[in-house]
């Protein structure tokens, strides 16, 4: 008797499918969830300490230290791919910030290669394991090192961050790094959603590497559970071989594309070897010769120009005979010879010569070489200063005579920098006179390089005095053509004398001016956002409407400028001198302005709104209609200092000291309309809500002020 046949509807074969489909829905969410959690961690783990580090670096009782190196070298390497203008120069940071952010470096570098060892070992990360979530090879067991590096290193992370790094750098919106991050992100949620296989629905870090993400509370899957029983039963000889047979058939059905086709085809295999052999060979070859080539070129070349340079020396000879037009001649095609022994030459004959015409002809010669006669004008001028400087003050006649030498030398490099303007990038002038010395009998040449593009020069430590760079550019967009991105190409003005300069609307944005002396310098409207000023001296400095926003003036001397009206919003004047300062109208919104000496200045109508203002000196300061909103004011000197219709509101004044401090505000004096005060309504708002509790030296006057308009104090009834 036949058994019957049974029959699946198609209701209960579709029934079937559903919980299979709802458990690889839950899979889904749950390998989703334990990665989010693995990079909540790693991410977690560098920002908790770089916060901290950021809370301790605004403290003001801290010792500061330069920026670790290797911080340094870190932000140099990930500021150069994402075109971010990296920090540069000289970065001091509290003690305790050097440590926390070496440990947001390398905790998130630590976490992440733990693990992918437990990954690779057990198959199982610590959120994985929360999960219920495991990782295994094609036998069900742990993947091994090599395959967990192929899967996270190049699948999950190199492939997709790849690929979206090549959109956004060749897109219309690079530099802008919320682009990247959208595309990242969306190509890792995207691999990660994976490619349909024979095997259902892998990740293609999944199938770069051979493994398989499956669910801890349910059997294993049949397939894998086959392979690894297969492996497990290699015990006898006639069962090991029939099951070699069968493993390797498994191997070769999962192994990667590429190696199956290399086993299957070796005669190919073979063929694309040898080609690529031969191409090898013949591009080496087809290169030496273009090499050898050009080498012979370059000494046919030299030495044709070398028997030229010999002819024209000849000409210009004292006792050669060659009248005046001749050795203009001469001059000016040795200047188109272009090779150093022709502009050493020159440069040398512009100190020797004294024929006045002469004299213009080899400073047009040297103009026309351009920036390549730069060093070697450069070297003479060193030399022509330290000979000034050996001249006794009596020989006067020597003096004036090695003073018109290095006046010439100086007009040859002022000409220079004026015609090439903007193609002067990574020229060195370090460490030369180009203006006044300030010692009797000096040179009189005075440095003009008005609207030029000077971005790329180095003038560190060089001699600038009274030169005037009025709306000059120091600073240029690099090959991208953005700005703000790594390869800006920026000026070098740090230790330079710059007193008495006039840069009125300049461009120094971001420019490295550490240790730069503009006193007395006239900087009005000028760009210096992001420029860094550590220990400069700026006494007497006009920077009226200049834009510092962001700059870093640490422990700078501005004694005795003025500020008027312009912007610090945001920068860092740690420790900066700024007594007698007239800072009227000043933006210094959330600005770093702790252990700073404002002794005597005027800062009416300043906006200080959550500044940190903590352990600064503001005794005898004006402050009339300053906004201190917010302001951290712990431990500040306010002994004498002017607070009439400042507005305090939020303001902390612990351990303030208030000595003598006007805060009733007096009748205002019709001659000091000018001084525009902010629209604070009533007057109560002044001090309402602040905490007056642990301020020092409150007068009688002051705390029935501070009572009667809405302050908090321990003795207010």
């Amino acid at each position: 008797m036949t058994s019957p046949i049974v029959r699946r509807s198609s209701n209960q074969s579709g029934q079937s499918k559903e919980p299979e489909r709802a458990s690889s829905m839950l899979l889904a969410s749950r390998r989703f969830a334990a990665w989010a959690a693995e990079i909540t961690l790693v991410v977690a783990s560098g920002l908790i300490p770089f916060g901290i580090g950021v809370y301790a670096n605004s403290r003001s009782d801290l010792n500061r230290v330069p920026l670790n190196p290797v911080l340094v070298v870190t932000e140099r390497a990930i500021a150069r791919p994402l075109a971010l203008p990296v920090s540069y120069g000289i970065r001091n940071v509290a003690w305790p910030t050097n440590i926390l952010w070496t440990i947001a470096l390398l905790a998130p570098v630590t976490l992440s290669w733990w693990q992918l060892y437990l990954l690779a070992k057990t198959g199982r990360t610590i959120p994985k394991r929360w999960f219920k979530v495991r990782v295994v090879n094609n036998q069900g067991k742990p993947p091994g090192l090599g395959a967990v590096v192929i899967r996270e290193g190049v699948g999950r992370w190199t492939v997709p961050i790849s690929i979206a790094y090549l959109l956004w750098r060749y897109s219309f919106a690079f530099p802008n790094l919320g682009l990247f991050t959208f595309l990242s992100l969306l190509m890792i949620v995207g691999e990660g959603i994976g490619l349909p296989s024979r095997r259902g629905r892998r990740a293609l870090h999944d199938q770069l590497a051979g493994t398989y993400t499956i669910d801890t509370t349910r059997p294993l899957p049949s397939s894998l559970l086959a392979n690894n029983r297969q492996a497990q039963s290699a015990g006898g000889n006639n069962e090991a071989e029939g099951q070699e047979e069968e493993l390797t058939a498994a191997e070769t059905n999962h192994s990667p594309n590429l190696w199956r086709r290399i086993q299957q085809n070796p005669n190919l295999t073979l063929f694309g070897v040898g080609l690529t052999s031969m191409t090898a060979v013949l591009a080496t070859l087809i290169g030496t010769q273009v090499y050898i080539q050009i080498q012979q070129s370059q000494r046919a070349t030299k030495q044709i120009n070398s028997q030229q340079f010999l002819e024209l020396v000849k000409q210009l000879t004292p006792n050669s005979g060659a009248t005046n037009e001749q050795r203009q001649s001469a001059i000016l095609a040795m200047g188109g010879l272009n090779d150093p022994q022709s502009i050493k030459f020159l440069a040398d004959l512009l100190v020797s010569e004294t024929n006045p015409s002469l004299l213009d002809t080899i400073q047009q010669s040297l103009t026309t070489v351009g920036p390549q006669a730069i060093p070697e004008l450069k070297n003479k001028n060193q030399f022509l200063v330290s000979e000034l400087e050996s001249v006794g003050s009596g020989a006067t006649k020597e003096r004036e005579l090695r003073q018109g030498r290095l006046q010439r030398n100086q007009r040859t490099i002022n000409k220079i920098l004026s015609v090439y303007s903007g193609k002067m990038e990574g020229v060195d002038l370090s460490s030369t006179q180009l203006g006044q010395s300030g010692t009797p009998g000096s040179s009189f040449f005075n440095l003009v390089l008005d609207n030029l593009d000077l971005s790329g020069v180095k003038f560190k430590s060089a001699n600038l005095n009274q030169a005037s760079f009025k709306s000059s550019r120091f600073r240029g967009v690099g090959e991208d053509g953005r700005w703000d991105t790594y390869d800006d190409v920026i000026a070098d003005l740090s230790q330079a004398q710059l007193q008495q300069a006039n840069l009125t609307d300049a461009n120094l944005s971001r420019v490295l001016m550490n240790r730069i002396d503009l006193s007395r310098a006239t900087l009005n409207r000028a760009n210096l956002s992001n420029a860094r000023l550590y220990d400069a001296k700026l006494n007497s400095t006009q920077l009226v409407g200049a834009d510092l926003r962001n700059a870093v003036l640490e422990r700078a001397s501005l004694t005795g400028a003025d500020l008027g009206d312009a912007k610090l919003n945001e920068a860092n004047l740690y420790a900066a001198r700024l007594g007698r300062v007239t800072a009227i109208g000043t933006q210094l919104s959330f600005a770093n302005l702790t252990n700073t000496d404002w002794q005597g200045a005027d800062l009416s109508g300043a906006y200080l709104d959550r500044a940190n203002l903590s352990n600064a000196n503001l005794s005898a300061t004006r402050l009339a209609g300053a906004v201190l909103r917010s302001a951290q004011m712990e431990n500040v000197n306010l002994q004498n200092a002017d607070l009439s219709l400042a507005d305090l509101r939020g303001a902390n004044v612990a351990g303030a000291d208030f000595k003598g401090a006007i805060l009733a505000p007096s009748k205002e004096d019709p001659a000091d309309q000018f001084v525009k005060t902010p629209d604070l309504g009533s007057v109560s708002a002044v001090v309402q809500g602040v905490d007056f509790s642990q301020a020092k030296n409150l007068d009688s006057k002051q705390l029935a002020y501070i009572c009667t308009q809405g302050g908090i104090h321990p003795r207010c009834p």
